[in-house]
């Protein structure tokens, strides 16, 4: 079906705009965040999704901790977030808020982004996350 008065476009055209994808991303992050304002994560019986990779394998993940972090941050608390989830808190965060960003600005413009990191880049991201992970189930 075309939209009356421009032959050939059909009514969901705008959904193919490269900025609906991450406006989309962030109001589902606003949303996520208002809900986890009101949900303490340290208490038990919350009703928060687990980590799948700690559930099957009794191992903490490199992102395990974010969700407490994430509450302890946006209340203030940065000494609870720095334990909660230290690499996720100083590496994790700035690195997906210049991602997203970048996602949203490009597409506001107009244009698609998509981050191309070199082999470098992936190797030390991955060996990072690798390091963090045997450090944490090492000493916690």
């Amino acid at each position: 079906m075309t939209v009356a008065g421009t032959p050939g476009r059909s009514r969901t055209a705008w959904l193919a705009h490269p900025s609906v994808a991450p406006l989309a991303t962030l109001g589902a992050g606003l949303a996520g965040a208002a809900y986890l304002w009101r949900t303490n994560p340290h208490e038990d019986g919350q009703l928060l999704p687990p980590c799948p990779f700690h559930w099957a394998t009794g191992l903490l993940c490199p992102a395990c901790g974010g969700t407490r972090m994430t509450y302890d941050a946006m209340h203030g608390d940065l000494v609870a977030a720095f334990h909660d989830n230290a690499v996720l808190l100083l590496l994790g965060v700035p690195l997906a808020a210049w991602l997203g960003g970048r996602w949203l600005s490009e597409g506001l413009r107009g244009r698609r982004y998509r981050p191309r990191f070199r082999r470098p880049a992936v190797a030390a991201i991955l060996a990072v996350a690798v390091a963090w992970v045997l450090l944490r189930n090492a000493v916690g």
